[in-house]
């Protein structure tokens, strides 16, 4: 484990990503581009402690750029995510609820960069905790080369069916800038 930040961040955000790097080039540079304005604007990153693929991309760019790194990682993934022992602070955790629990907490804002199934669960949790009022931290959803142009469609599919209403639409930023949906997340969460 690092060592814990003696510098108080200005502001914390939670990313989920993939532990894989994905088919196409741009989503490790969005990672590294996302990592390098959070460790620019002394930010601290919060995610799943992973070493591998976009997760590692991130918190090497946010260290590199003088960020924080808080990773979060259960002892069951620790082997199969490789976890990343650089992070300034490194939580090995007994489950899943943990790990989210933890980064919730630790969390002024949420983004959502291109993953699997598990960064698809953890962003429509926060969603869902956030329509809740569970929290009232901003939760956004960067588009990268138009990966999610299909989830897009199908969640506005879903308000015509009125299975979720525009209010709820309206608690998710969608953007294809990083730095603008970033500075939005942010300023939102009062830490801008």
């Amino acid at each position: 484990m690092g060592a814990a930040c003696t510098v108080t961040p200005a502001f914390s955000i939670c990313v989920y990503c993939g532990s894989r790097p994905g088919a196409q080039a741009v989503y490790a540079e969005t990672a590294a581009a996302v990592g390098r304005w959070i460790g620019e604007h002394g930010g601290q990153l919060v995610y799943g402690g992973g070493r591998n693929g976009l997760m590692g991309v991130l918190a090497n760019a946010t260290l590199a750029s003088g960020g924080t790194v808080v990773g979060v990682i259960p002892k069951a993934l620790v082997e199969k995510e490789w976890a990343h022992h650089a992070c300034t602070e490194l939580h090995i955790v007994d489950t899943m609820h943990d790990r989210k629990r933890i980064m919730a907490e630790r969390a002024d804002a949420f983004l959502a960069l291109p993953g699997g199934i598990g960064t698809f669960e953890e962003f429509f949790e926060v969603w869902t905790w956030r329509q809740l009022g569970y929290h009232s931290k901003p939760v956004g959803l960067l588009n990268v080369a138009g990966l999610y142009d299909g989830l897009s469609a199908f969640l506005q599919a879903i308000v015509g069916e009125q299975f979720i209403n525009d209010w709820q639409m309206q608690l998710i930023r969608v953007d294809t800038d990083a730095e603008r949906l970033l500075q939005s997340l942010i300023n939102d969460a009062g830490q801008g």
